[in-house]
């Protein structure tokens, strides 16, 4: 809460040192951090993009063959029902899903999408149990109860995609 009154209060201050008409330009950084609403957990970085695919090996080559990335070895998540490989980018992983069993969610999605795509994106948080708690409060469904241990060996949690404007969202404890 006191990290909100500092920042009410700097942006208040900043308003009365103005005198000169304000021109207004598509720099984020000041008009997005007024407008967040305090909360007891923070959004951090995007961590990966997920993309399902149903050649493993194929998209494996792609990315390492073809664009020259550096890619890791396939790694089963049984817990979540896939294996995973990460593409690292530099700024951020690309995360290729492919089914492990038949009762993973990934086997689903690739039954409606044939060629694979993108699944869902993981970004960062804090304090996973605290962003929990504000989200239920919101009414924003979460896939689970509790966090389960995810591929980087932290706790996740997925965010419904009807509430997230069609697009499955992962929270990751950081």
């Amino acid at each position: 809460m006191a990290a909100c009154a500092r920042r009410a209060a700097a942006g208040i201050l900043s308003r009365l040192q103005t005198t000169a008409p304000r021109v207004w330009t598509l720099s984020m950084s000041h008009s997005l951090t007024q407008k967040v609403p305090c909360s007891l957990w923070k959004l951090g970085r995007l961590n990966h993009v997920a993309i399902a695919v149903p050649d493993l090996d194929k998209a494996q080559s792609f990315y390492k063959n073809v664009l020259g990335a550096q890619v890791s070895k396939t790694v089963p998540v049984p817990e979540h029902g896939v294996y995973t490989v990460f593409v690292e980018l530099g700024n951020t992983k690309l995360e290729l899903l492919h089914p492990l069993g038949e009762k993973s969610p990934i086997a689903a999605f690739l039954q409606k999408n044939k060629a694979g795509g993108m699944h869902h994106i993981c970004i960062e948080v804090d304090d996973i149990k605290a962003a929990m708690a504000e989200l239920k409060e919101k009414e924003i469904r979460i896939l689970s109860e509790e966090p389960k241990i995810g591929a980087h060996g932290k706790p996740v949690i997925f965010l419904h995609p009807k509430d997230c404007d069609g697009v499955l969202v992962e929270l990751e404890q950081a």
